[in-house]
């Protein structure tokens, strides 16, 4: 009698212990738990890098603004410091939505990114181009740059630790090196030079990338790297490389992604992943219609997919919290992605680590348990 007692002991107290554990697991993933949680992935990451997101004015008010302050120490404008936005017209600056954007920075002690200064795109076409419409000589648009960046850095000179210099100067084309832009066409490689030359004399104390995408895949990666180590023997003031991370549940691999950090990093430069975003579509380059019965459904099989590859890419970040300084994410949940118009338009697209009501999916918790595994 006394030893059926005590078995029954035991296996009243076997299914007490299941059920705790059920119900700690739950309450990971349970939303009413998280809203009432203070902790953000910035203070899970508080010992590691900083965590940024990319955001517009549209973002600063409202439960976005709500989800930034919670989740992230960093601020990028997705769009309001690019030269196409910020002046439009020479000499016509627009301030009005990046001094919105830094302003709610300062406000709430969040860090802020620059982004960017000399692009390829959305880079407005008079820069180009004299009173008559001719194209200009080298000398005069690089005094144009310089005019730029001198205005822009001065005017958040103490309040933007960091900027995205030059974006995007690799050529998409593996046989080529430079892009062949307009700024290439008129000036060669002076103005990547240049452009660095000028931030740095507009502010010394701000941190300097060069910024591009598809870093991981190896043969892009060193032709990339073939620039970072010539600007280094210039003695050009480049402080870091800013590696996009516009990434896919098919790449990076863990042993591209690896290999990309020690090989950045190996030259002398900080490495800060600065448009992460994980897209449940292979990578398509070229933009197309939508085909028919293509479908956009967040199948459950593809959620355990992203949440899979966002935890080894994390993963993998904190073993490098020596020469990573910063993760950004390009936007800020599934309400809304630049993926959703490219490069399929209308295509819905699940990037991000928040789904459309602002609420953390799977990865979200893959991203931030790493201390239990």
């Amino acid at each position: 009698m006394f030893r059926k007692l005590q078995f029954l002991q035991f296996i009243g107290a076997f299914w007490i212990c299941i059920f705790l554990v059920i119900i700690s697991c739950r309450a990971q993933q349970v939303p009413e738990n998280y809203s009432n949680d203070s902790f953000g992935l910035k203070d899970f990451y508080q010992s590691y890098f900083s965590i940024g997101v990319a955001v517009g004015v549209k973002n600063l008010t409202g439960d976005e603004s709500q989800l930034i302050k919670k989740q992230f120490n960093s601020i990028t404008a997705e769009n309001a410091m690019k030269m196409g936005s910020i002046q439009p017209r020479e000499g016509k600056f627009y301030w009005r939505e990046a001094d919105s954007i830094v302003n709610f920075a300062v406000k709430n002690g969040i860090k802020i990114r620059g982004h960017n200064l000399c692009w390829h795109e959305q880079t407005p076409d008079w820069i180009f181009k004299d009173s008559k419409g001719n194209e200009v000589t080298k000398a005069v648009l690089l005094q144009r740059l310089k005019d730029h960046i001198t205005a822009v850095i001065n005017r958040y000179k103490g309040k933007i630790y960091a900027w995205d210099v030059v974006n995007e100067a690799i050529d998409d084309n593996p046989s080529k090196y430079l892009r062949d832009s307009k700024w290439y066409k008129i000036c060669g490689e002076d103005f990547i030079i240049k452009a660095f030359e000028y931030a740095h004399a507009a502010d010394p104390e701000a941190k300097l990338y060069y910024n591009d995408y598809n870093t991981e895949r190896p043969e892009k990666r060193e032709r990339i790297l073939k620039l970072l180590k010539s600007l280094k023997d210039k003695g050009v003031p480049i402080d870091g490389v800013g590696l996009q991370a516009h990434w896919s549940l098919q790449e990076p691999t863990e042993k591209d992604l690896r290999a990309a950090i020690e090989r950045y990093s190996s030259i002398g430069l900080k490495i800060q992943f600065t448009e992460v975003d994980m897209s449940i579509y292979p990578w398509e380059k070229e933009r197309r219609a939508r085909k028919p019965g293509e479908s956009d459904e967040f199948t459950l099989a593809l959620q355990q997919k992203q949440a899979a590859q966002y935890a080894m890419v994390f993963k993998v970040f904190r073993e490098y919290k020596d020469v990573i300084t910063n993760v950004t994410f390009w936007n800020i949940s599934d309400r809304y992605s630049w993926l959703d118009e490219y490069p399929v338009m209308g295509r819905k697209n699940y990037p991000l680590l928040f789904d459309t009501n602002l609420q953390p999916k799977k990865a979200y918790w893959e991203v931030i348990n790493f201390k239990n595994k």
